[in-house]
Formats: structure tokens, sequence, C-alpha cells
């Protein structure tokens, strides 16, 4: 087939999909915004679930940790199965009661703490898992919007390049240009023809996965949300005090203080009160028994356990303020990140898009005219196409740091993070 009906199909094939970024078909697709695809994920991810499971794991860990120790059966029959006088059951004394071990040194209220500080941290990783899955519904609607925008530029770039090897066509057949003309336009129409199918084929994978997050499949997005630049002033002065990093980080230092507390406890032996009673065989007189055990720490006195519980607990202090440091820092690089990707997605998406398009309007109409040449045709072409496709860099830039401080600086509820 002639380049030029190649060129015709192609043109006639998109001439109905390409439309501005973000404009609305007349039969529009449901379009599923950045917070609706936000809920739908958080009751369809089974990090949700998970999160839910362990507090559900924690109310358990609370419940067990109540519960004080069972009491014990005792049974003992004596002077049995010997000899004389002890022969058989004759002389036998049978012993039947009850222990009961009684927890000394706090032992249940330091086991309570534990659970509670278990419990909050429960609490905090719920939270934190619903800030991650925010981040990553965020991250992947902005790569599918990203996507989105790439594939319809292509397209467009695909019509323009099956335009300018038609004008090419109609010029070397008028004798006004060279034959290379139009064979360098065909290249170019080839080129923009993969360019569409790879941006199209990416499009539906960025949305295929987005689906997959959401648990239902998405076919539109709202494109002016990637558009949209919200105001972004002066940087704020970076901290880490109220946010789900510092919750998490003092969560973990109170649950080492209840091990500290559990350890010290377990120091203190517990005693394990008895009450039974007997009967003689010989006599059939029967008696109480009573009996009072205390366990000896001469091998293992706690003092082991409270050491290793209290560098536990250094530890965790010295790891909450490396998260402090670490996520003050990462809120710097993502508020940097946030300033510099507004900066250039306003130059590209407004002055430079303009004089870019603009100059590409003029070299179009200058080669069908005959006054410029292709070359300059195809250079305001590629200069138009890169500022175009740096401006989408710029935007999915700007949204991907917006979900990322949005993360960082999640706050966590004031009454967690509290032993109990």
């Amino acid at each position: 087939m002639p380049p030029i009906y190649r060129a015709a199909l192609w043109a006639a094939a998109f001439a109905l999909a390409v439309q501005p970024a973000g404009a609305q078909t007349d039969i529009a697709a449901p379009v599923l915004t950045l917070e609706e695809a936000i809920a739908r994920a958080q009751v369809s991810s089974p990090t949700t679930e998970a999160a839910m499971a362990g507090l559900r794991v924690a109310e358990a860990q609370r419940d067990v940790a109540r519960l004080r120790p069972n009491p014990s059966l005792e049974g003992m029959t004596e002077n049995v199965a010997g000899t004389g006088i002890y022969r058989g059951f004759r002389s036998s004394e049978t012993t039947i009661g009850l222990a009961l071990p009684i927890e000394l040194g706090g032992k249940r209220s330091a086991r309570i703490a534990v659970a509670a500080a278990q419990g909050d941290r429960a609490q905090l990783d719920a939270l934190v898992a619903a800030a991650e899955l925010r981040l990553r519904v965020s991250q992947a609607y902005n790569d599918a919007a990203a996507a989105q925008q790439r594939a319809g530029i292509a397209r467009e770039q695909l019509v323009i390049a099956a335009e300018g090897l038609r004008v090419a066509h109609v010029r070397v057949r008028a004798g006004s240009a060279s034959p290379l003309e139009e064979q360098r336009a065909d290249v170019a129409r080839i080129n923009a023809e993969g360019a569409a199918e790879r941006a199209q084929r990416s499009a539906d994978v960025a949305l295929a996965n987005l689906g997959r997050m959401t648990g239902a499949p998405v076919l539109a997005l709202d494109q002016s949300w990637f558009r949209n630049i919200a105001g972004f002033g002066p940087t704020q002065p970076v901290t880490a005090e109220g946010t789900l990093a510092a919750a998490t980080a003092r969560a973990a230092v109170s649950a080492a203080d209840a091990q500290v507390r559990l350890a010290r406890s377990q120091r203190t032996p517990d005693v394990t009160f008895s009450a039974s009673a007997r009967r003689i065989a010989e006599t059939n007189d029967s008696a109480a028994v009573f009996g009072l055990s205390v366990p000896l720490p001469l091998f293992n006195n706690g003092r082991a356990a409270v050491d290793l519980a209290a560098a536990q607990r250094r530890q965790a202090d010295a790891m909450r303020r490396a998260a402090l440091l670490d996520a003050e820092r990462e809120i710097a690089a993502a508020q940097a990140d946030l300033a510099n990707a507004a900066t250039t997605a306003r130059a590209t998406t407004g002055p430079a898009l303009a004089a870019a398009a603009e100059a590409a309007r003029i070299a179009r109409i200058g080669y069908r005219e005959g006054k410029f040449g292709q070359l300059d045709l195809l250079e305001a072409e590629r200069t138009l196409a890169d500022t175009r496709g740096a401006a989408i860099d710029a935007l999915a830039a700007y949204h991907d740091a917006q979900a990322r401080l949005d993360r960082l600086t999640a706050a966590a509820p004031a009454t967690t993070g509290e032993t109990r």
C-alpha cells in the first residue's frame, strides 16, 4: 500500500480518539476520582484485612494477659506396695488437694501493660497500613493518569505525522520538494505509529494495575486532577513530631518500657499454696494438709532478663531518635521535590508549552505553503513533543512528591502510643 494511503487510514482511525488531554467525549466512561479509588482499595485490599486482623490479635493478647494462673489438682498415695505392714494398701495414706499459684511482684499488671503497649502498636500499624495503601493507590493513579496523557499525545503526534506525510506527498507530486522529503515524512509517521502503540500499551497496563488495587476495572480517570497544580508557598519548618512515624517510634519505646517492667516483676518469686485432705487407710481417719512452696532463685534470679529488657529499651529509644531524623530528612526532600516539580510543571504547561505549540503551528503552515523546509517542521514538532512530555513528567513528579509528603506528614491520633 502506498505511504499516502497508509497515512490516510491512520489519520481516520485516530481522528475520533485524538482530543486535548482530559477532554470529554459525547459518551464518556465513568470517571474514577482519586478519593474514590482510595476508598475502593481500602475495602478490597488484603492489607486492610491484615491490619484489622492485627487489631483482633492485640485484643486477644490483652484478654490472655488478664488471665490468672490455673490451680492444680494434686493426688498422692503413700505407704503402698512395701513390706511388712506396708504390704498392699493396708497402711496407705491418700492425699487429694488443690494447689493455687499466687503471682507476686505485680506480674499480672505488668503483663497487661505489655499487652496494652502491643495493642497501641497494632492500632498504629493499622493507621500506617492505611497511609501506605493511600500512598500506593495515589502513585498508581498518578502513573495511570500520566500514561493516559502520554498515550493521547502519542496519538496526536501520529495524526500530525500522517498529515506531514500527506503534505510531503503533495509537495513531491507538485515538484516543489524532493522525494526524500516524502520518505523522511514516512519514517516519522512509522516512528510515531510505534510510539503510539507503546504509549497505549503502557496506559492499558497502568489502568489494569490500578484496577487490581481498587478491585474493579478502571476505564477513565479524572484528568483535571492530574493537570491541577495546587498553590505551594514557602517551605514549612521540617518537623516529624505528631506524625505516624514519630508515634510508631514512641510506641516501640513504650513497649520496651513495659517489657522492662515485666522483667523486673519476674524477679519476685511466686508462691504456691496448697490445701489437701489425707485419708489414713489403717485407722480410716482423715486429716488436713497445708503446704507452701517458694522457688529459690539460686541459678536464675531474673537479673539477666532485666538487663536484656533494659538494653532493648535503650535500643528502641536510639531507633526512635534515628527514625525522627530520617523522617525529617525525607520530609525536607519531599518538600524540595514538590517545589521543584511545581516550578517545572508551571513552566512546561504554561509559557514553554504555549511557545512550542505556536512554533509548531507556524512551522506546519509555513511548510504547507513552501516557506519553511521539512527539517524546520520536524524540529518544531520534536520540540513540541519534548515539551509536552516534559510537562507530563513534571506533573507526574509533582503529584508523586505530594503523595509522598502527605504520607510522611500523616498525623497520628493523640491517644495512641501511650501504655495503659
